[in-house]
């Protein structure tokens, strides 16, 4: 998950590397075909070269001269980077290390922890639900969730007073809806919020980076006995609501969330190593991650390490290590970058993948639409999904009409229907020291378009 909003606070600097990363020499070596390490057998048939689809093989280089000096420079220890055009991959590569002190390489098939990358999925999953009939999106949560039935906010509210602590309450003047949920306006915030963030971490509200103990709908029902930030629909703020969106699936669909991404979406898609906790067999897979500080330079996180940064604590072992329960819909999940790409491919096939339809057309239209005009200048946001819908988005290369997002430990993907194109970046870094190489990926992709 990357931090954000808050204003100017060190939540939104965090958001801002992602708006960066949207709106944000060359090799001697040059490949007819993408470049792979590893490269599992199910992506075989969705390979192409580059020149096939309207990119240039010299120019898609740039990207991993870019990786490879942050490489050299010690400020990333590996990266996996795929480009694909027409729904074929023409660029697939890893570089680097995935554990730099055990000079373990940097595969194709490297696991990566994607944190808010979670939330896209999360999404659809709910939008699954709404196709089948089971709500709409502005019908209450409190219909499925009882316990958000009558919330309390405070006064004044988060939008008016940033810094006090909770204070005053009022009755909320309309129900938290589902729509709110899945755009980030229900009033709910996470761990580092200056007025609520020490409430969520008291009660056990989970954000999925750290080993928890419960499960996510114990979490819910709890955090649903605090106030919100603002009034249901007033403004944007990035939250935990992706969390309340995940155990809404499990309420309606009548499982687990792990088990309805398995069945749902997972399995349908083929996308084999994604998932919220490893196997024994699937640990040596996951890359390690780091931190970079100033001061001290590249390092790995440790075994059982935390990090605090105010209420917000996190580690990097919560995938293999601890209670296995908790499925965090906001950040919980591992992935690969082909595993991801087909999640991708299908928002980018209007909701089809090889055969298998998830969504329908108009589902992933109104996903891909900016949802909180008015109440986000940085960013649009559609249902799940940050969205360039306004030219004023675009402060780099990138297109009117694209739909993305990242995560906490330093992952990234663009979805662009105009170029029909799909980028996606994946490191594991935390802090980054404001290394943008993310951002400088994905706009490196899109030099190399030449048609």
């Amino acid at each position: 998950m990357r931090k954000v909003s808050q204003g100017l606070s060190v939540s939104m600097i965090l958001v801002f590397s992602l708006v960066v990363l949207v709106k944000s020499q060359t090799a001697s070596n040059q490949t007819k075909h993408p470049t792979t390490t590893s490269r599992s057998s199910g992506a075989v048939n969705l390979i192409t070269s580059p020149e096939d689809v309207g990119l240039s093989s010299e120019r898609l280089e740039r990207i991993a001269s870019a990786i490879q000096r942050s490489i050299d420079d010690r400020r990333i220890s590996g990266a996996v980077t795929l480009v694909a055009r027409r729904g074929k991959i023409a660029y697939f590569r890893a570089l680097g290390m995935a554990d730099r002190e055990a000079k373990k390489p940097m595969r194709t098939d490297s696991i990566f922890r994607i944190c808010s990358m979670t939330k896209p999925i999360t999404s659809v999953a709910a939008m699954m639900l709404y196709e089948e009939g089971r709500f709409m999106l502005n019908e209450p949560v409190s219909n499925f969730i009882p316990e958000f039935k009558d919330m309390k906010v405070l006064d004044p509210p988060y939008t008016q007073d940033k810094t006090s602590p909770p204070g005053a309450l009022v009755n909320a003047k309309r129900p938290i809806t589902i729509r709110h949920l899945l755009t980030h306006t229900a009033g709910l915030t996470y761990h580092w919020n200056a007025r609520l963030g020490k409430k969520y971490r008291e009660v056990g509200m989970g954000h999925g980076l750290l080993q928890q103990e419960g499960t996510i709908g114990d979490a819910v029902k709890k955090l649903a006995s605090l106030p919100l930030l603002f009034q249901p629909g007033d403004a944007w703020e990035y939250s935990v609501a992706d969390d309340v969106l995940g155990y809404l699936v499990e309420v309606v669909s009548g499982m687990p969330l792990e088990t309805f991404f398995q069945e749902r979406i997972f399995k349908p898609l083929g996308m084999k190593d994604t998932g919220f906790f490893l196997p024994e067999q699937k640990i040596p897979q996951l890359a390690t991650a780091y931190t970079y500080y100033a001061d001290k330079g590249l390092q790995p996180f440790s075994e059982k390490q935390t990090i605090t940064e105010g209420e917000f604590v996190y580690s990097s072992d919560y995938p293999y290590r601890g209670p296995r329960n908790y499925f965090s819909g906001g950040g919980g999940l591992c992935s690969t970058a082909e595993d991801y790409y087909r999640f991708c491919q299908m928002m980018r096939n209007g909701g089809e993948f090889n055969g298998t339809r998830l969504l329908s057309r108009k589902s992933v239209e109104l996903i891909t639409q900016n949802h909180v005009q008015g109440k986000l200048d940085e960013i649009g946001y559609g249902l799940g999904f940050g969205v360039n819908s306004e030219a004023r988005h675009l402060t780099e290369l990138g297109s009117i009409g694209s739909y993305y997002w990242g995560g906490f430990f330093y992952t990234a993907f663009i979805i662009d229907p105009k170029e029909d194109l799909i980028t996606i970046f994946m490191g594991q870094l935390h802090p980054t020291g404001e290394l943008n190489l993310d951002a400088k990926a994905i706009r490196l992709a899109y030099q190399a378009l030449k048609d």
